[in-house]
């Protein structure tokens, strides 16, 4: 497959890696996103008026507009989801809701238009993986949490999410692929997340907030390399039917050295304070990509320091007077 000519449907249309997504396909392809704008990074950019994009504020639960807008749809990228720990906590339902409903919504409309559909992309989460997962593969065993431990509702709804989508390639023939990001970060970024919470402050002259002791692991993902994985999904013929890790094992590091990292690349003023944790954290957090790697030649290319100056320097130019 080639994308040039073709009609692109993306739930969260207006997310950060939705929206680096447009950037690299709104050229060549009719795109079409639909997106509440809850979080929002299409607004006033340069993408928000290419002739080729079609935004629709709407909602993922709904399904008739879902179905109407993914008809005729050659693609589907469904990323639309409630994300990050502190949404999770104060809305479990909607979590619930969006992830497991919504999922369902996009896998019926997929399902309607088989006829122009070539392949679907949805979006799971390494957090399917639980409190530890140390060099996992997609095959590994999943795991969360107990119940009534909020934290664990989004990890449970994703992994719903997954077996739908499996369930409709294998009994229904939809061409599905699962994503499971790892600390996606980068330029454009919006919503929650470390990265985005330091360079901030950083930029701000505020002292860096550590929540817990910062011993935590993390393996970064540059977004462009998370959407080069993702062009390959969408491209690849052996991809359908398939749950792909994606992620950057040499951008491993603990949240003390990621935070000591971005003082240093700004050149910050502010110390490093640590707060306790209000919420059940992931230990560490590392993915195996061989998989990706030998079926869709997939490579991380952007490591830690070098995406880091970029986001850098993209919070600088957005914010110039925080610099």
């Amino acid at each position: 497959m080639s994308l040039r000519g073709k009609r692109i449907f993306v739930t969260g249309g207006a997310g950060f890696i939705a929206t680096t997504l447009a950037r690299r396909l709104v050229d060549d392809n009719e795109i079409v996103a639909l997106d509440n704008l809850h979080r929002d990074a299409l607004s006033g950019t340069e993408l928000a008026e290419h002739p080729n994009l079609t935004f629709v504020q709407g909602d993922v639960l709904d399904a008739e507009a879902v179905r109407e807008l993914a008809r005729g749809a050659t693609h589907i990228v469904h990323a639309a989801a409630i994300a990050g720990v502190d949404t999770v906590l104060e809305s479990p339902v909607r979590t619930m809701r969006v992830n497991l409903i919504g999922t369902y919504n996009v896998l019926e409309a997929a399902l309607a238009t088989e006829d122009s559909l070539e392949r679907l992309v949805d979006f799971s989460t390494s957090e399917v993986f639980g409190p530890q997962a140390y060099n996992v593969r997609e095959g590994h065993l999943t795991a969360t949490g107990s119940v009534g431990e909020a934290r664990w509702t989004y990890a449970v709804s994703k992994l719903a999410g997954e077996h739908m989508a499996r369930a409709y390639h294998d009994e229904l023939g939809v061409p599905a692929v699962t994503l499971r990001p790892f600390n996606v970060y980068g330029p454009g970024q919006i919503g929650g997340g470390a990265i985005r919470a330091f360079i901030e402050a950083a930029l701000a002259g505020s002292d860096l907030v550590v929540h817990g002791d910062g011993s935590q692991i993390r393996a970064w993902c540059y977004v462009d390399d998370m959407v080069d994985a993702l062009l390959l999904c969408l491209e690849h013929p052996g991809a359908a039917g398939e749950t792909f890790n994606i992620g950057n094992a040499r951008s491993t590091v603990t949240i003390f050295d990621l935070a000591t990292r971005v003082r240093r690349l700004t050149g910050a003023p502010g110390e490093l304070v640590f707060q306790p944790l209000h919420y059940t954290d992931v230990e560490i957090r590392i993915p195996n990509v061989d998989k990706a790697r030998q079926l869709l030649g997939f490579e991380a290319k952007v490591d830690l320091d070098d995406g880091l100056a970029r986001t850098i320097a993209w919070y600088r130019e957005r914010k110039p007077a925080l610099a």
